[in-house]
C-alpha cells in the first residue's frame, strides 16, 4: 500500500504488535490479548485506569495520575478532559470541565491550549488539541510497549457512538501522528459486549442488551440487538450533565458545609482549596464503592486549616439521590427511544468508572424484571471490571483482525458492507397445545441481520400423528393486568373516610411480555410423526429478505420446503 492510497502505510500484518485502547475523556485504558484472553495493562505508575491528563513542569511532561495531581498546584500548565474536543470547532465545544486546568482557546475555530511545555520558557506556547492528544497517545503506546517488551505498532480504538466522521478522522490522525496504526474504530458499547461474549464457555445467544457507559464527565447508553453474534445499535442516548463529576460535586458540597460550620470559611471560594476538595471527594466516592465507610482528609484545605471527616455509604446515597435517579431515567428513556420495554431487555452491561457505585446497579435491578441480568460488580459475581470492559473488547477485536491487510479491514468495515438489511418482526411457528391453545415459538428474533439461518425443534403430540405448523411473523407487546378493586370497608364511629390511606395495601398492576401474532407466511403439515417425536423447522432469510422454510420430522425421511418472496 502506498501513501497515495490516502491511508498511512502500516507494518506488515506479520510484524504487527497490537493492543486495544479506550481513549476516554476522563480516563483511558490499554489492553492486550494472550491465549485468547484480554488483559488490561498497567502503566509505569501501576495504574490500569490512566487519567486523560498532561502536565508540564520545568519542561518535563507528566501524564496520567501524576498529571492529575498537578491540577492542584500547577493547574494553568495542566491539560485534562480534552478528548471530546477532537475534530470540533471551538464554538461547538463545552469547556466546563476544564475550569480547574488550562482553558481551551480559540484560533480561527481551532481549539488550542496555552502551556509552558519547554524548559526555561518565559511565555506560554500554543498547542493544538490534536497535538495534545498525540502526545498523550504516545505515552500510552510507550507504556504498553514497555510492559510487553516490544514496540506496539497497531491498535483497535473505541469511540462513543455519537462521534461523527470528522471526529473519527481526527482521532485516527492523532493516533497515526503518535506512530500508531489504527486497525479499526469500534463503538464503545460493542467493545463492552465483545468483552463479555468472547469469554471462554460463553454461549452466543440472541438477546437485547442495554450498555450503560457511565463515565466521569458524560454518560452514554445504548440499546443493542445481538443476533447470531452480530450487533445492531437500536438507540443511543448521551448525557453530559449526568456523570461521575455530579456525584463528586454532591460530596464536595457536603464536606464544604461541614468545613464552613467549623471554620466559617468556604473552601469552594479559593481555586486551590477547590481543587483539593474535588480530588479528595473523588477519592472518597471511589472508597465508598468498595467499603461502607470512607475517610475524607485534606491537609491545609483552606486558610491553613486541616480538615478530616467521615461518611458512610447510606449517607452518600441519600445526598446523591437526585443524581442516582437521573441514571434510571436515562436508561428508561433510551429503551423507550428504541420502542421497547424494560421487559424486552435480556442483559444490562455496566461499564465506565461510575458503574462501580453499587447504588446505581441496585437501582437498575429494581426497574428491570428478575430475568434481566445486571452485569456490574454489585449485582453479579461474573461481571467484568466496568473500567476495563471496553479496552478488553478492543484488544480481542485487535487480535482477531491483526493478520488482515489494512485495505481488507477498511473494506470490511465500510458502511456499504456493515449496513445490511434486517428483519423488522420476529419469525416463528404456531402450534396447537394439548389444551387447544395456539402457542407461538419464535425462531428468528426481530432485528436479525440478513442473511441468517435458525432452526428449532418442536415436540409433536405425545401420541404422535399429523402436525400442522404455521409460520408467522410476531411482535411483542406488554400485557397489563390491573388488580381487582378492593371493596371499601364500612366506616365506623363516624370517622371521616378520607383520614385513611390504604394506598400501601393496593396491589401493583401486573405487566408481562406476550407475543402478538402478525402475518402468516406459510403453512405446512408433517404427516405421521412418531409417538414422542419432534419436528424440525428451519427458517432461512436471504440477503434480499426472501424467506425459505424447511420442515421435517427429526430422524425421518423427506420433508417440506417452500420459499416466500420478500
Amino acid at each position: 500500500m502506498s501513501e497515495s492510497d490516502g491511508v498511512r502505510p502500516g507494518p506488515e500484518p506479520a510484524d504487527r504488535v497490537v493492543i486495544g485502547i479506550t481513549f476516554g475523556n476522563s480516563n483511558s485504558s490499554i489492553a492486550f490479548t494472550v491465549d485468547d484472553k484480554a488483559e488490561v495493562i498497567a502503566n509505569e505508575d501501576g495504574d490500569r485506569q490512566i487519567p486523560t491528563a498532561l502536565s508540564y513542569v520545568d519542561g518535563d511532561e507528566y501524564y496520567g495520575s501524576q498529571a492529575k495531581a498537578f491540577l492542584v498546584r500547577n493547574p494553568s500548565n495542566s491539560i485534562a478532559y480534552f478528548r471530546d474536543f477532537l475534530g470540533k470547532e471551538f464554538k461547538s465545544i463545552d469547556p466546563t470541565h476544564c475550569h480547574a486546568a488550562a482553558r481551551p482557546q480559540d484560533d480561527s475555530g481551532n481549539v488550542f491550549f496555552l502551556v509552558k511545555d519547554k524548559d526555561g520558557e518565559s511565555e506560554a506556547s500554543s498547542v493544538l488539541v490534536s497535538e495534545i492528544a498525540t502526545r498523550y497517545l504516545r505515552r500510552l503506546v510507550a507504556a504498553a510497549s514497555d510492559y510487553l517488551g516490544k514496540k506496539v505498532t497497531s491498535a483497535v480504538v473505541t469511540v462513543p457512538t455519537n462521534f461523527n466522521e470528522k471526529q473519527r478522522e481526527a482521532l485516527v490522525a492523532v493516533a497515526n501522528a503518535a506512530g500508531l496504526e489504527v486497525l479499526q474504530l469500534i463503538a464503545d458499547p460493542v467493545a463492552a459486549m465483545l468483552a463479555y461474549d468472547a469469554r471462554p464457555g460463553t454461549v452466543v445467544e440472541d438477546k437485547i442488551v442495554v450498555v450503560a457507559d457511565l463515565g466521569g464527565t458524560r454518560s452514554d447508553v445504548a440499546v443493542v440487538a445481538s443476533r447470531g453474534g452480530m450487533y445492531t445499535v437500536l438507540a443511543t442516548a448521551h448525557d453530559y450533565e449526568l456523570a461521575g463529576v455530579q456525584l463528586d460535586q454532591v460530596l464536595m458540597d457536603h464536606f464544604a458545609k461541614e468545613f464552613i460550620k467549623k471554620h466559617n470559611t468556604d473552601p469552594r471560594s479559593n481555586a486551590k482549596s477547590l481543587a483539593k476538595l474535588r480530588q479528595e471527594s473523588e477519592a472518597t466516592k471511589k472508597a465508598l464503592s468498595i467499603g461502607t465507610n470512607a475517610q475524607f482528609s485534606v491537609e491545609s484545605l483552606a486558610e491553613g486549616f486541616d480538615f478530616s471527616s467521615t461518611i458512610n455509604r447510606l449517607r452518600f446515597e441519600m445526598i446523591g439521590r437526585k443524581v442516582f435517579d437521573g441514571f434510571n431515567r436515562l436508561v428508561e428513556s433510551v429503551i423507550k427511544k428504541a420502542e421497547l420495554d424494560v421487559l424486552d431487555i435480556d442483559e444490562v452491561i455496566m461499564c465506565g468508572g461510575t458503574s462501580h457505585i453499587p447504588r446505581i446497579a441496585n437501582n437498575f435491578r429494581s426497574i428491570f424484571p428478575e430475568s434481566t441480568k445486571i452485569l456490574a460488580p454489585a449485582t453479579s459475581t461474573t461481571a467484568i471490571n466496568p473500567s476495563e470492559a471496553q479496552a478488553r473488547g478492543a484488544a480481542l477485536q485487535a487480535s482477531l483482525i491483526q493478520e488482515y491487510e489494512a485495505k481488507d479491514i477498511e473494506q470490511s468495515t465500510h458502511p456499504a458492507v456493515t449496513t445490511v438489511k434486517h428483519i423488522s418482526n420476529a419469525i416463528g411457528v404456531v402450534t396447537t397445545s394439548t389444551g387447544g391453545d395456539e402457542v407461538f415459538t419464535p425462531i428468528m428474533q426481530a432485528e436479525t441481520a440478513a442473511p441468517a439461518r435458525r432452526t428449532v425443534h418442536i415436540p409433536a403430540p405425545k401420541q404422535g400423528g399429523d402436525v400442522l405448523i404455521k409460520v408467522v411473523e410476531g411482535g411483542t407487546h406488554i400485557k397489563v393486568t390491573k388488580p381487582e378493586p378492593k371493596a371499601k370497608q364500612p366506616v365506623e364511629n363516624g370517622d371521616d373516610e378520607s383520614d385513611f390511606d390504604d394506598s400501601d395495601e393496593e396491589e401493583e398492576e401486573k405487566r408481562e411480555k406476550v407475543w402478538k401474532l402478525g402475518t402468516q407466511l406459510a403453512e405446512a403439515a408433517i404427516k405421521g410423526v412418531k409417538k414422542g417425536g419432534k419436528v424440525e423447522v428451519t427458517i432461512n432469510v436471504a440477503a434480499d429478505l426472501s424467506v425459505t422454510v424447511t420442515a421435517r420430522e427429526v430422524g425421518g425421511k423427506g420433508g417440506i420446503r417452500g420459499t416466500i418472496s420478500a
